[in-house]
């Protein structure tokens, strides 16, 4: 089901807890919701429609891909790039990112795997982990 996007900066900026297999549905409405902005948006986090769940949409490479619980466990090649978002109102902000991440997540089976992500997918990765952390840019 589409959601309403958030946009109150306190509630963007609260951590999210660990996602369970009860999170299959948020899941199924986030993508959902970035499939319906897909003209201006490339990945969202759960605390994008209001449930704070380490959950994770985005689109990898023209396929999207969900994942539950991503961490960053390697990153390296940082860089200086400018982003906006979804959430947030006004331009662009400059934020710091890596070229190459190693990120370890469940996918919807909640089976652990770890993949190495590179360029623009690893840049929306890493746009929404961060709001996972609470962490706008």
């Amino acid at each position: 089901m589409i959601k309403e996007v958030i946009h109150d900066p306190i509630l963007l900026a609260k951590k999210s807890e660990k996602a369970t297999i009860d999170d299959l549905q948020v899941a199924q409405d986030l993508l959902d919701t970035l499939i319906a902005n897909a003209d201006g948006c490339v990945g969202m986090a759960a605390n994008m429609i209001g449930v704070h769940k380490r959950v994770i949409c985005f689109d990898n490479d023209g396929t999207y891909m969900t994942m539950f619980n991503p961490e960053i466990i390697k990153k390296s090649e940082p860089y200086q790039t400018e982003e906006g978002c979804l959430s947030l109102l006004g331009c662009p902000r400059k934020c710091k990112r890596f070229k190459s991440i190693k990120v370890q997540w469940q996918n919807a089976e909640f089976q652990t795997r770890i993949k190495t992500f590179t360029g623009w997918t690893a840049q929306i990765i890493q746009h929404e982990i961060d709001h996972c952390d609470g962490i706008l840019i």
